[in-house]
């Protein structure tokens, strides 16, 4: 690996307040975010000198509140250069970061707020406001709520301040306080729950600082990189691989205005680094294949060729393939295929993690084919977040690669994946017993998670403990593999597998929409009307496709009943975690009559 002179050393960051002190006094003038202005409609920079005076103005406001080392304070935001500036200046003061989802509903950010005592707030304008209105009577433990944009009037409120009414014109340096201890808390993140309420994970500078070290071991960068950024920042993946990596590496990130604005801002800021989940791949390998549908058969040709001998290809370069003459066509096929999807992603890339979940092997190694090179890593908050991931030079797509160098792993005798390491977490907050539940006496911290390791080391996710069906006949089915496999047909935009206890499996599908409305208008049928969802021959052609995309399974692992629904979930309805992650117990329960209809007679 080509050294990266920019790199901070653990040693000299000590803590994330110090990893930002020791970036500004290296490197000043250098770029370290790009955003967009919409009031003038350009793309802007800020230099860490910059940064460094603009966090020192948010020091002395929040010192103005009275507030002192170990308190708590939140922040509800979209990524933006503000959030960076909150949550250093909440570092270097030793206080407690809360990081909440931006666009997180009212009840679950007053659940929240009680539980770690939030002092003070900030968020990004109205939007969030109205999300918190209604509870605002209920946010007892905060005496300070901060936007960053103008309320218009909206909030009737005295604790709540405009950002420019309530930051100092002008302060001094960005400063640390003096003996901030490595181990001690820095912030508790919320898992998003994909059942009950979310726990607060306790996180140390020295968990997410010597996570993000390590990670950072396990690839190239170099000082003309450049990242963009999108997931959020409240979610420890983002946190860690999109903000304190570059951070420590000494490049500058860029902020994606929008997901919906996602493919034009590829285009404009060609990142070579970036993160993401599954989905955002998921929905760029549909568009293709939608484009494919609408093209020649002779075009549908080459691209399956691309595909194909590119993977040939991928597999001689990562030694597990020979030499073939087909792969004397690369270069034609690249500069007639590949290279186009490549450019659609900026045609830049060097580095694409995947991580939050499980990426569809054929979506993975069509991107691979083509040269886009997605990386699929695992970990959980409680682990800061990385425990794993894949390397450039040693890349499997079932796999979610190695453990990080100083990171342990092994399998319980269930299967369980167990880690040991730095990055595990200090426990949660005021949960002692869940605490002592994730982690053992011997110090390993049980993930959860269902996963084999074969002998070079490399590991597998096959599945979730709670997850697992077990059906009426005592067969034990992994849920996620079949949702990813029927989810391949662009009809299906989310399924969910259920049938724990009962004698087969069904289906919960929303349809994509533009694909259902294709459809259905070929049957000859109103695709908004109800009664088309259970359609005779609408369900005679969703059973068809679902065997198709399942017919590799176990005779046992079918599809025997399925049910459209109409209305998708989403992380605005809470049916998604932020990650975009089922919610598997909410959805099972809001259509417990729907499931109950499908055994009933049986």
């Amino acid at each position: 690996m080509k050294a990266n002179q920019e790199i901070i050393s653990l040693d000299e960051a000590v803590t994330l307040a110090g990893l930002f002190q020791t970036r500004i006094q290296r490197s000043a003038d250098r770029i370290a975010y790009r955003y967009y202005d919409p009031d003038q409609a350009v793309w802007c920079d800020s230099s860490w000198a910059e940064m460094g005076r603009e966090t020192a103005r948010w020091q002395a406001a929040f010192e103005q509140e009275g507030l002192k080392r170990g308190d708590r304070v939140g922040i509800m935001m979209s990524n933006r250069r503000e959030w960076v500036m909150f949550d250093q200046a909440a570092l270097g003061l030793g206080l407690v970061s809360v990081p909440l989802f931006y666009n997180d509903r009212g009840g679950n950010v007053s659940y929240i707020a009680e539980a770690a005592g939030i002092k003070l707030l900030v968020i990004l304008g109205r939007e969030q406001w109205q999300s918190l209105e209604p509870v605002r009577e209920e946010l007892t433990t905060i005496h300070r709520i901060v936007s960053i944009e103008s309320l218009d009037g909206m909030a009737h409120d005295d604790r709540v301040r405009q950002l420019n009414e309530w930051l100092p014109k002008t302060a001094g340096e960005y400063s640390v306080v003096d003996n901030i201890d490595p181990h001690a808390l820095c912030s508790i993140v919320y898992t998003s729950g994909t059942t009950g309420h979310p726990k607060g994970v306790m996180l140390s500078h020295h968990n997410i600082l010597s996570n993000t070290h390590e990670a950072l071991q396990t690839t190239t960068i170099n000082d003309d990189d450049i990242l963009l950024s999108f997931l959020p920042l409240s979610h420890m993946l983002e946190r860690t691989g999109g903000y304190y990596l570059p951070m420590m590496a000494g490049i500058p990130v860029a902020y994606a205005r929008s997901i919906l604005q996602l493919a034009e801002d590829l285009l404009v800021i060609r990142p070579t680094f970036m993160i993401s989940v599954p989905r955002i791949y998921e929905r760029v390998y549909a568009k293709i294949q939608e484009g494919l549908e609408a093209k020649p058969a002779i075009a549908r040709k080459l691209f399956n060729l691309t595909v194909d001998v590119g993977w040939k290809r991928f597999q001689h370069l990562q030694g597990r393939g020979n030499w073939s003459p087909s792969l004397l066509l690369w270069p034609l096929l690249n500069k007639l295929v590949a290279s186009k999807i490549v450019e659609k992603l900026g045609g830049r890339l060097k580095t694409a993690i995947s991580g939050g979940a499980p990426l569809p092997p054929e979506v993975a190694k069509t991107f691979l084919a083509v040269g886009v090179p997605v990386l699929q890593g695992y970990g959980l908050t409680e682990t800061s977040p990385v425990l794993a991931v894949s390397r450039i030079d040693d890349n499997i797509p079932e796999s979610v690669g190695l453990a990080l160098p100083s990171t342990e792993l092994k399998l319980a005798d269930n299967g369980e994946l167990l880690a040991k390491g730095a990055a595990v977490m200090l426990g949660f907050w005021n949960n002692q017993a869940e605490t002592e539940r994730v982690i053992d006496p011997d110090g390993w911290f049980h993930t959860g998670d269902v996963a084999q390791i074969d002998d070079k080391g490399h590991v597998f996710i096959t599945g979730r403990i709670k997850d697992i069906i077990v059906l009426a006949n005592g067969e034990k089915v992994s849920p996620a593999d079949m949702e990813i496999a029927i989810a391949m047909d662009a009809l299906f935009e989310q399924v969910l597998i259920i049938g724990e206890g009962k004698p087969f499996l069904s289906a919960l599908i929303v349809p994509e929409v533009e694909h259902w409305k294709n459809f259905t208008e070929g049957l000859g049928l109103d695709p908004g009307a109800p009664e088309t969802y259970k359609h005779e021959k609408v369900m005679e052609h969703v059973h068809h496709r679902i065997s198709q995309q399942i017919r590799d399974f176990p005779g046992y692992a079918q599809v025997r009943k399925a049910v459209l629904l109409s209305e998708a979930w989403s992380v605005e309805n809470g049916y998604l975690t932020p990650t975009l992650k089922t919610k598997r117990k909410l959805i099972v329960e809001h259509n417990s009559q729907i499931i109950s209809d499908i055994y009933s007679g049986h």
